[in-house]
């Protein structure tokens, strides 16, 4: 018996399996790796107000060395949403996190707000460090356009909850302005002008239904761009959402600007009003810019209504600018010496009951498949 029990302690003792974080799934070397080449990333976003290096529990920022007496924080996070599968599958990671800062902090300046620090985290089935180091890579050159600091953020390798080589992002951007001159769009009025700054594409909206026309149209994202000459479909599909704080925080600093309208989800018809007063309506021509390639090619392959277009992409017009007319020749002269094409794009008319917007326009405008008189946005 003694013999018997012996030989079942060895067989246990044989069977027994050491566990360690990395049978697991999780590679703590691979993210200090990771660590380490993100460190110079956010070393190059660097301003006055955040000096300290990655590294610590959290991350510092002195709002007086940045030069405010009275501020007043706006907050604001977001994320690339299905945009990332297209970069995930096209093999394309270095511009979804410009889209991840562009996405923060345009929503953060359309309140007057300067961005000032930026924070990321970045979920993953299995880490790779390259692919990551380019993530970041991108999140750094998004933080540099818009003056933003990268002062710090989170890694999280998550087997069983992500596939291999899918990853998410979520982006974390606080500014900052001083109090009494934050927008509010209170102040628009009968007769504003609407400027309209040019996209730079899609930006990180509408990509369930790209995905879909792409998938369902056979469409590959190595295929050639036919509407962009020089570019696959998927480095079309993922030029990065254009970051518009710099030259809209200078027309805004020189008194011109009424109010912003950052054009995501929901187009003009949803985001124009978010920032009237009730009484108004916002009349937006859409001859007065030509619908991009990458949206003709949309509607096309997908036989999207206009009214569809109008809500789910920008068409072209990233960023709403509401001036008095008797500013909007200084303004567009502003925005334009700062890089942006403009357009006068419309006025605010009066209305009835809650802000809304109407846009409409010559049958063809955009090619003979395109009718914008058919979108009138006040249902």
């Amino acid at each position: 018996m003694a013999d018997i029990a012996a030989e079942r302690v060895e067989i246990v003792s044989e069977n027994k399996q050491s566990y360690t974080y990395k049978s697991a799934g999780v590679d703590i070397d691979a993210g200090e790796t990771l660590v380490d080449n993100i460190k110079p990333l956010a070393a190059s976003t660097r301003r006055p107000g955040a000096d300290a290096d990655l590294g610590g529990f959290g991350g510092l920022f002195d709002l007086k060395a940045a030069g405010f007496s009275d501020p007043i924080l706006v907050a604001a996070n977001d994320g690339v949403g299905t945009k990332l599968k297209v970069a995930i599958d096209a093999g394309i990671h270095d511009t979804v996190g410009i889209d991840l800062v562009a996405m923060c902090v345009n929503d953060l300046v359309v309140q007057g707000a300067e961005p000032l620090l930026f924070l990321d985290y970045m979920a993953t089935g299995k880490l790779d460090v390259a692919q990551m180091t380019d993530v970041v890579a991108g999140i750094a050159e998004g933080c540099r356009q818009s003056g933003s600091a990268l002062i710090g953020g989170e890694t999280a390798e998550m087997p069983g909850m992500y596939q291999d080589a899918d990853y998410d992002l979520a982006g974390f951007s606080v500014g900052a302005a001083e109090r009494g001159t934050l927008l509010d769009g209170s102040t628009v009025a009968e007769g504003d002008v609407l400027l309209g700054l040019a996209s730079n594409g899609t930006h990180s909206n509408g990509y369930s239904l790209i995905r879909r026309i792409v998938g369902d149209k056979g469409h590959e994202y190595s295929d050639p761009a036919s509407f962009e000459e020089g570019k696959t479909l998927g480095e079309a599909l993922l030029a990065p959402t254009k970051i518009y704080v710099k030259s809209t925080l200078a027309t805004i600093r020189a008194g011109y600007v009424k109010a912003l309208s950052h054009i995501t989800g929901g187009g003009f018809l949803e985001n124009i009003p978010r920032v009237m007063p009730n009484d108004t309506l916002a009349e937006v021509d859409s001859t007065a810019w030509r619908l991009p390639g990458i949206f003709g090619w949309l509607q096309q392959e997908g036989n999207i209504a206009t009214r569809e277009m109008s809500r789910t992409f920008n068409c072209g017009i990233g960023m709403v600018v509401v001036v008095a007319p008797e500013n909007a020749d200084a303004a567009k002269a502003m925005l334009e010496q700062h890089g942006e094409t403009v357009y006068v794009i419309g006025k605010i008319s009066e209305g009835k009951g809650q802000p809304k917007c109407r846009v409409s326009g010559a049958a063809g405008t955009w090619g003979s498949d395109t009718e914008w008189s058919a979108i009138t946005g006040e249902d």
